[in-house]
């Protein structure tokens, strides 16, 4: 089991940077996969990023390639969404999730087996 609390949240200016956080309890949490998810109001849950269990590779939706940068570290239970040049675009609840089952693909949200409760995020124009 694990459990996911994500931190980090704000209103930003567009343009601006903001660093999330989504801590982990659990001696398991280095074993797995980690994924950034984001939901903006009427719209689907969409994949953001996602980091294998050594952070030894990463992928990203085309829409933040370039401006978001997702990290771990396993000695902390941590992992970390930086977000760059910031868009009004980018205005969502932020989630973290962990372990999507294997062989599936990553950025579908319902291969994850657990999930944090979300941080907003909001950039203002």
């Amino acid at each position: 089991q694990v459990q996911l609390v994500e931190s980090g949240g704000r209103l930003v200016q567009a343009g601006g940077s903001l660093r999330l956080s989504c801590a982990a309890s659990g001696r398991t949490f280095s074993s797995y996969a980690m994924g950034w998810f984001r939901q903006a109001p009427g719209k689907e849950r969409e994949f953001v990023a996602a980091i294998t269990w050594s952070g030894g590779n990463t992928i990203y939706a085309d829409s933040v390639k370039g401006r978001f940068t997702i990290s771990r570290d396993n000695a902390k239970n941590t992992v970390w969404l930086q977000m760059n040049s910031l868009k009004s675009e980018d205005t969502a609840v932020y989630y973290c999730a962990a372990d999507p089952q294997y062989g599936s693909s990553w950025k579908n949200s319902a291969v994850y087996h657990y999930w944090g409760q979300g941080t907003q995020v909001t950039v203002s124009s």
